[in-house]
């Protein structure tokens, strides 16, 4: 049962159909995806703090504004899979199950999440630095301005037209794309830092994990052989690993949230007991998703 907190922290993770290589990072790619993740940060209110696009799966560190993640979440997963699906040439499921979203409970939490982010493209030896993955990143964000500029392509636009041409160049044409902003903002410990001293944490952050990606593989894939690998064919091997329950660095603070979370599936499982007797005004708990509702009900 998902519980979303107001203003929460979350650490969100999305995987591809049998982990296949769907996102294959390319620059047309990080548009696509880039877009996508801006226009739903602005129409939802969700806040990005970090964000990367594997071969396989996306990872968000985000904001949830007034519980808004799951319509951020909903919004993005549909317009990716529908665009980088056309890009490889894939048809049919593209996503493996539901997203999962992990809270996020502390700053030291949040600066290991965010470093993990970071990480991708090193850690599993696919390239050596950081700033040679080739899919999109937070990375330059952190590092430069804070605030990037995407195209959002609008195909509601092409069946307004009348110009549908079948084939996948046609539908990502300048003239059905609109310009989004991404702003990625910091992490909350680093509110008060200037731009120059959070970039020295990151450059630090990004110094850790070249100098351990250089201990763990003695040699990297490289980049040729990353941009070449097949997309529609599932890999020989993938990692498979439970979902923690959340990320803390203090330990109190994961008793607290499994006491917060004991207590709300409580009361939702009273009010839903209530809801199933034909109490259809009964109060379910904050954030919490109502049964669904027949109309002639």
């Amino acid at each position: 049962m998902r519980m979303y907190e107001a203003d929460g922290y979350y650490f969100v993770t999305a995987r591809t159909f049998q982990s296949r290589l769907l996102l294959r990072p390319t620059p047309q790619l990080a548009e696509v995806v880039g877009g996508v993740l801006a226009r739903a940060s602005r129409t939802t209110g969700v806040q990005l703090c970090g964000f990367v696009a594997a071969s396989n799966h996306v990872h968000f560190l985000c904001r949830a504004r007034d519980g808004a993640l799951s319509r951020f979440m909903q919004y993005v997963l549909a317009n990716i899979s529908k665009k980088a699906a056309r890009l490889v040439g894939w048809r049919g499921q593209f996503w493996e199950r539901r997203f999962a979203a992990e809270p996020v409970l502390d700053d030291g939490a949040l600066e290991g999440r965010l470093k993990y982010i970071l990480a991708h493209g090193v850690k599993e030896g696919l390239v050596r630095r950081v700033a040679q993955w080739p899919g999109l990143s937070c990375l330059p964000q952190l590092l430069g301005a804070a605030t990037r500029t995407f195209r959002f392509f609008e195909w509601a636009r092409r069946w307004e037209s009348g110009k549908l041409v079948p084939g996948g160049e046609q539908a990502f044409a300048d003239e059905w794309a609109s310009r989004e902003e991404l702003e990625l903002v910091p992490l909350p410990a680093w509110a008060g830092f200037s731009p120059q001293q959070r970039m020295e944490r990151v450059r630090a952050m990004v110094a850790d994990i070249e100098a351990e990606g250089r201990r763990k593989h003695r040699g990297v894939l490289g980049l040729a052989a990353v941009m070449t690998q097949e997309p529609l064919e599932p890999p020989a091997k993938t990692k498979r690993s439970p979902k923690p329950w959340f990320h803390a660095a203090e330990r109190s603070l994961g008793l607290l949230f499994m006491a917060r979370y004991a207590v709300f599936v409580g009361a939702f499982k009273r009010a839903s007991a209530r809801f199933r007797s034909g109490d259809w005004g009964v109060e379910f708990p904050s954030f919490a998703f109502r049964p669904w509702v027949p109309v002639r009900v």
